[in-house]
């Protein structure tokens, strides 16, 4: 088995690059389709009307919502300004994947591994294009997870701040969508795990224990639990404030939660895209976000894994486990876990309408596992190692042949040019 140097280079270059890369040509032709199309439909009428401190989409938290507002505000009511939010949390979010990777690992090629198969995953393609409230809480989650990594490699003064971003934006990932929670509590669960390692049963008085020296386990409650919490619930204040209808009472905090699960639960009608967590796992279910003559031409976005990426990732996942539990490394271990449990929080929701787009998150954290398993092969000097620089290619290749349908480009062929792409009937 390969080893790795413990002295690998810091990839922050590459990282720039690749997320400046991907926000450049997530930014082009942005604006197309011109108006609004699937669930921004919901969010952006939401956005509008939280300008006038009007009431609208209950059921889910305000945040993103309110970039939108702000972003409608600034730069007009436009198609543009709508998925700027988005846009921007896509960009920074890649870039925050790629620093977690390196300081959870600081293995180098496997961190520009891991940015360039998000990058081209699709669905975070995807979804930082369109008006959606997962991209802002996705984003965000990934800036709080380096926050939180890095911390751990800091002395203790730089820690504390690190610790203190990253509840900020784990809060405000929250504040956004709630798709995030399980991956959210991990921080606070792996320095509570970290610090009993270290200090044993007396860990909660016990000086200059670990995961940080010097730092204690009232400031990491209060960093990485009651931090968030409370950024989190500041983000419902415009609701604090409606003038006329329905106004938040700001100590009405378990009423608030119940009210918007009643909200989430009473969906119930069929919906033709509807999905289950098996079937996003092999890539099986598809979501037709746009279809149609827009902007004089057809176009189409189909939401769809990579199909090489997110099925080669697969067995990586098993890999990472296999090589977490019998090599020890606990950065495999995490990495599988953050899939585990936000997958597992769709396996044992309760909400009778999923779609494909709730796998966005347990996707980007298979692309580092995919990454790690990619970079143990690049180390061989056997004849298997060649399928990590063809793995790369195929993923790229993908990615560019679908690009197409992906993008709302000008589809040639009129109302049937969707079929080249659709190579499984479920796709369609």
């Amino acid at each position: 088995m390969a080893r790795f140097s413990a002295h690998d280079r810091d990839p922050l270059v590459w990282c720039i690059a690749i997320a400046a890369a991907f926000l450049a040509l997530a930014v082009w032709r942005l604006g197309i389709p011109t108006r609004l199309y699937f669930d921004e439909v919901h969010y952006v009428p939401a956005a509008r009307k939280l300008l006038e401190l009007k009431a609208a989409n209950r059921e889910h938290p305000l945040f993103a919502k309110e970039l939108i507002a702000a972003s409608i505000r600034l730069f007009g009511d436009t198609s543009w300004a709508w998925r700027l939010p988005s846009v921007v949390c896509g960009g920074v979010g890649l870039f925050a994947f790629s620093r977690l990777v390196w300081w959870s690992s600081r293995r180098r090629r496997a961190t520009i591994l891991a940015a360039l198969l998000l990058a081209t995953n699709f669905t975070w393609f995807i979804q930082s294009r369109i008006a959606m409230l997962d991209m802002v809480s996705a984003g965000l989650l990934m800036v709080g997870l380096w926050q939180f990594a890095a911390a751990l490699a800091a002395p203790a003064a730089k820690a504390r701040w690190r610790l203190l971003a990253a509840g900020v934006a784990l809060g405000l990932s929250m504040g956004a969508k709630w798709s995030g929670v399980p991956a959210i509590v991990l921080p606070g669960l792996a320095f509570l795990a970290l610090r009993v390692r270290s200090a044993g049963p007396v860990f909660i008085g016990r000086r200059g224990a670990g995961p940080i020296s010097g730092v204690t386990m009232a400031e990491a409650v209060f960093f990485l639990g009651l931090l968030p919490l409370a950024v989190y619930w500041a983000t419902y204040a415009p609701a604090f404030f409606y003038p006329v209808g329905w106004k938040l009472d700001p100590l009405n905090v378990i009423g608030q939660h119940e009210f918007m699960i009643r909200l989430q639960d009473s969906v119930r009608k069929p919906h033709p895209y509807r999905s289950f967590w098996y079937q996003w796992i092999v890539d099986w279910r598809a979501i037709w976000y746009l279809y149609e003559p827009v902007d004089g031409a057809q176009r189409g976005i189909v939401l769809i894994g990579n199909p090489f990426s997110m099925l080669a990732g697969l067995p990586a996942l098993l890999w990472c486990l296999w090589q977490g539990l019998r090599r020890k490394r606990a950065y495999l271990l995490g990495f599988v876990v953050l899939y585990a449990a936000c997958l597992g929080m769709w396996v044992v929701n309760g909400k009778p309408i999923q779609f494909y787009y709730h796998y966005l998150l347990p996707g980007a954290f298979l692309m580092a596992c995919l990454a790690f398993a990619l970079d143990d092969l690049w180390s061989r000097r056997d004849r298997w190692r060649w399928l990590a620089p063809l793995s790369l290619i195929a993923t790229f290749a993908m990615f560019a042949y679908f690009f197409p349908i992906i993008s709302a480009m000008q589809l040639a062929d009129g109302k049937r040019a969707y079929a080249k792409w659709m190579w499984l009937d479920s796709w369609r």
